[in-house]
């Protein structure tokens, strides 16, 4: 039985300050778009903010962009990683990078409307240190990946230590409190959603569309989603090598029973017929039983040894802080074209 959280609501009406945090890899094509609808969105509620962009090692203008957006609003960010790190890391980053008594994860693409945010500050105020959005619909992307995605959270519900919400992915709000939390977990492999669901804190989800990507392409295919699942599942449960041991003794235990049965057959009613046939099948059988449970053990010893070598989670060329700007709503919206 479930017990709902204590929350007690916050005598503040809104942060004083809210990080914006956006990692971006190649997002050239929209960073202008978004970052216009996140401002429209703070204005429209008053509230004051900083954007932390994130480069993730971009090869087009996406650091250029940011850095014009940075000079004609002051109240902006910019961490450029020193090569692509991946989003995991790169949304680490920019968390370490964040000053505000909040801090919202959102993609570039407006996949996510910036415009919830203003219903995420309202569950802060209720006294929840996490907001998290919940996707009813997803349009845009094919039935495979749907079906996946949902295979995906029921495994993890299943084996997971802690219990990953379904149709969640980064977009949410955090209170400093779970922020700090968060920031704390330092392990190389990183599985930003259930990093997140693991420090705990009262929650609360708010539902909405998810909308079609705005502009560019993702940057997700079936292969890294394969190795996104993969890392999800070897970096939050055990599950897996408890699965290979439980098979590997049931191997076994078949194994001897079938030798039994032969031992017998061959002392009562002989063995007139070569077994070649089922001699291939069981040595086959028993050698990928073997692969298996090596790999499954071969994937959380790669993690044990990268983790012993204890390197740095990334590197920046530099790190442009916002300037100390009380907030950035009262810039016009308008229609920003990159110059030249």
């Amino acid at each position: 039985m479930s017990v709902a959280p204590v929350v007690a609501p916050r005598a503040e009406e809104k942060p004083r300050l809210l990080s914006i945090v956006c990692p971006a890899y190649n997002e050239a094509e929209g960073l202008l778009a978004f970052h216009r609808a996140v401002r429209k969105a703070m204005a429209e509620i008053d509230q004051p903010f900083e954007v932390v962009f994130v480069n993730d090692g971009s090869t087009d203008a996406t650091l250029q962009l940011m850095g014009e957006l940075r000079a004609r609003h002051p109240a902006t960010t910019i961490v450029d990683l020193s090569r692509n790190f991946g989003k995991e890391i790169a949304l680490t980053a920019g968390l370490d990078a964040a000053r505000g008594d909040a801090v919202v994860v959102i993609d570039a693409d407006l996949q996510d409307p910036p415009s919830l945010i203003g219903e995420m500050i309202a569950g802060w105020r209720e006294g929840y240190d996490v907001v998290y959005a919940q996707r009813r619909a997803r349009e845009g992307e094919s039935w495979l990946k749907l079906v996946s995605a949902g295979l995906f959270y029921r495994l993890m519900r299943g084996v997971g230590e802690v219990g990953l919400p379904e149709n969640v992915g980064d977009f949410r709000l955090m209170s400093r409190k779970a922020v700090d939390a968060v920031c704390t977990l330092r392990e190389r492999h990183r599985f930003m959603k259930g990093l997140f669901a693991w420090v705990g804190f009262p929650s609360k989800v708010i539902q909405y569309d998810r909308a079609p990507r705005e502009a560019g392409a993702t940057k997700w295919n079936y292969w890294k989603l394969w190795n996104l699942s993969i890392e999800g599942i070897t970096s939050s449960t055990l599950a897996p090598l408890k699965v290979s041991t439980y098979l590997g003794f049931a191997t076994a235990a078949a194994a001897f029973a079938l030798g039994i049965f032969f031992v017998v057959k061959k002392l009562f009613f002989g063995d007139p017929v070569q077994g070649f046939s089922a001699l291939i099948v069981a040595m086959l059988f028993l050698g990928g039983v073997q692969l298996a449970v090596l790999g499954v053990m071969g994937e959380y010893l790669g993690r044990i040894f990268n983790e012993t070598k204890k390197r740095p989670l990334y590197f920046v060329n530099a790190i442009l802080p916002s300037k100390d700007v009380a907030c950035d709503t009262a810039a016009p919206i308008r229609d920003e074209r990159r110059a030249g």
